[in-house]
């Protein structure tokens, strides 16, 4: 069973394990399994199941009487609800909940003119509204850093991955929690400094660490970044970006490490399961909540339950071309984009195209893809569960939901293990990563590569990690039933970045960014908030939006965008008239170029972003 070792959020300001000796008593919760697809058994969240539902035993904690905190938690309520929107429901504050993918690509959701089977993501779709120019950081821990703290991730120690979240801003969760909100989150962290033992990415110790086979009595980082930490009073998930899905490394509750799953254990169902059992925890209480949803997938390892994979077996034998080519005409058929503004370019990829694979190389590729497809199904099947959550505990109708991705579809191909990928199972089966095998299960390590991830990200060029759009635009549905003034199941051409979702979330809820949080003085944000488009007022464009990961830059302003790859020269593209970056307009435009190229590396001294060397034109 999975087992829970929650402190008391609010009796200590920071949680560390030695205070794990608190007293805590043992509470069942039953909640419905999540929603299957027909012809399927529903899903399995990998935990022990009873009959027509789920039954996880979480430790709970005694939380003893203190007045002071009653009253200073109603008095925040009270003040929230004075300070408000005017776009809350019935004058209620509502509850939040942000549902992230990883390495989603742009068309991969069926509302978004892919094949996967997503009927709960696209009933969101179109019961709200569908975002068609909103933006991320191109990488998971940056987009994280800025989702949750409405700052660009070079202001809060995020300019690289693998760091811990600084303390120059505040969480969603830290300034939600002092007005009043519970907060829970289920799922990945990747905001924490992560470092291999002994300073060996592949040294013998950092790899059994990593296959399950010791511990060596130290935890996965400095728990003061753990989320427990940072505003959540609750979290299930783990520390770490890359994961076992059957058996995840860094998987903790709270503090504390969950150092076994049962045998049926699957990540994406587990952290389901526990949002489902959240919801019903906080539903309890007359307090609106906020819930941070973050799965790792589809991010590889391609790892998924067989009668998923099973569903997309024969799908991508066509190839990756032809996959490219169905998917853009589903976006201009559902009017998600105009052919004239957004030609489709040139697919991109490295190595063997479709057409120079032999028959084997093609059947192991259209098979990693299927397992993608499958990854992305089984987060669907889990949205579904927290809607009937939601519905079950009557909280649907006043809470809105976000759905979005971390980065587009990624090419990545680690062929070796270490640092953050195993070299075994928990019972000693060797890992895969070589082909030719069938991917899906834990003792293969599979990826989809650079020609699905640039066909995934359709239409746009390029994948994960670029500041061309491939790399950097995103998904975004917004769906809230009592809320959401503006026309249902349209779509939203309003600019927007992750970093717009912390200022919302302070509007929705009646909350002041402060200057100063836990002793600190904070940055300023620099995200706006989206609750004007979620009134159906018209938008307003006037703003610049700026992009740099490990070298990859870019600058929005005014209907053009300047770009570049690390080590590139810059760009430019009239992306209001050619949002696809299909035609470089450098040459024609250099005034406009200097201009751009100038406001960013006047942005990037701001923020601490590395300015290359060579920053200009050859």
């Amino acid at each position: 069973m999975l087992t829970s070792r929650f402190l008391d959020p609010r009796g200590a300001s920071t949680h560390l394990q030695d205070g794990s000796s608190r007293s805590i008593r043992d509470a069942e919760f039953c909640y419905p399994r999540p929603i299957g697809r027909p012809g399927t058994e529903a899903a399995s969240s990998g935990v022990e199941g009873g009959e027509g539902g789920v039954v996880v035993r979480q430790a709970a904690f005694r939380i003893p009487a203190r007045l002071g905190l009653a009253i200073g938690l109603l008095l925040a309520s009270i003040a929230g609800e004075a300070r408000a929107s005017g776009l809350q429901a019935e004058g209620r504050r509502p509850n939040i909940v942000v549902v992230m993918l990883d390495d989603l690509g742009f068309s991969d959701l069926g509302c978004y003119g892919g094949e996967i089977q997503t009927p709960n993501i696209d009933g969101l779709a179109a019961d709200g509204l569908r975002f068609t120019r909103f933006y991320n950081a191109s990488r998971c821990c940056p987009t994280r850093a800025s989702l949750l703290t409405g700052l660009y991730p070079h202001q809060v120690g995020l300019a690289q991955n693998g760091r811990d979240l600084g303390r120059d801003g505040a969480t969603i969760a830290e300034l939600l929690r002092e007005h009043g909100y519970q907060t829970a989150m289920a799922g990945k962290w990747h905001l924490s400094e992560t470092s291999p033992i002994d300073g060996k990415p592949d040294g013998l110790r950092q790899l059994a660490w990593l296959d399950h086979q010791a511990d060596f009595d130290r935890p996965f980082a400095d728990v003061r970044s753990y989320p427990i930490n940072r505003g959540f009073d609750r979290h299930y998930g783990p520390i770490w970006g890359v994961v076992d899905y059957f058996d995840p490394f860094s998987l903790v509750e709270g503090t504390e490490p969950v150092r076994e799953v049962p045998d049926d254990f699957y990540l994406t169902d587990a952290i389901t399961a526990k949002s489902v059992d959240y919801i019903h925890t906080m539903s309890r209480e007359d307090r609106p909540f906020f819930l941070y949803v973050a799965h790792c997938a589809p991010h590889w390892p391609l790892h998924a339950r067989p009668e998923d994979v099973a569903r997309y077996r024969d799908t991508y034998r066509d190839g990756w071309h032809a996959l490219r080519a169905s998917r853009y005409r589903r976006q201009v058929a559902m009017g998600l984009i105009d052919p004239v503004t957004h030609p489709l370019p040139e697919l991109d990829g490295r190595g063997p195209d479709w057409d120079a694979l032999d028959h084997a190389g093609r059947e192991h590729q259209a098979a990693l893809m299927a397992v993608h497809a499958a990854m992305v199904d089984r987060v669907d099947q889990g949205v579904g569960a927290i809607l009937q959550a939601l519905r079950e505990t009557g909280r649907e109708q006043d809470t809105i939901i976000l759905v979005l991705a971390d980065n587009g579809a990624s090419p990545e191909r680690y062929l070796e293990r270490g640092f953050d990928r195993a070299s075994r199972t928990r019972e000693g089966k060797p890992i895969r990563y070589e082909a030719p095998f069938q991917p899906g299960s834990e003792e293969t390590w599979g990826y989809i590569g650079s020609w699905w991830a640039n066909a995934a990200n359709t239409p746009f060029r390029y994948w994960k990690a670029e500041s061309f759009d491939g790399g950097c635009h995103t998904p975004l549905i917004v769906r809230w039933p009592k809320g959401l003034q503006a026309a249902r199941g349209a779509t939203a051409d309003r600019l927007g970045h992750v970093i717009d979702v912390m200022p919302t979330c302070l509007e929705l809820a009646g909350v002041d960014y402060p200057a100063r949080y836990d002793g600190r003085v904070l940055k300023p944000l620099e995200g706006e908030s989206l609750t004007p488009t979620l009134a159906g007022r018209p938008r307003q464009d006037r703003r610049t939006l700026y992009f740099e990961h490990e070298g990859g830059r870019a600058v929005i302003e005014d209907g053009w965008k300047a770009v570049a790859q690390a080590r590139g020269y810059w760009q430019l593209y009239h992306v209001a008239e050619d949002a696809a970056e299909t035609r470089d307009r450098a040459a024609d435009e250099p005034e406009r170029l200097a201009e751009l190229t100038a406001a960013w590396r006047s942005w990037a001294s701001r923020v601490g972003a590395p300015i290359p060397a060579r920053d200009g034109q050859p």
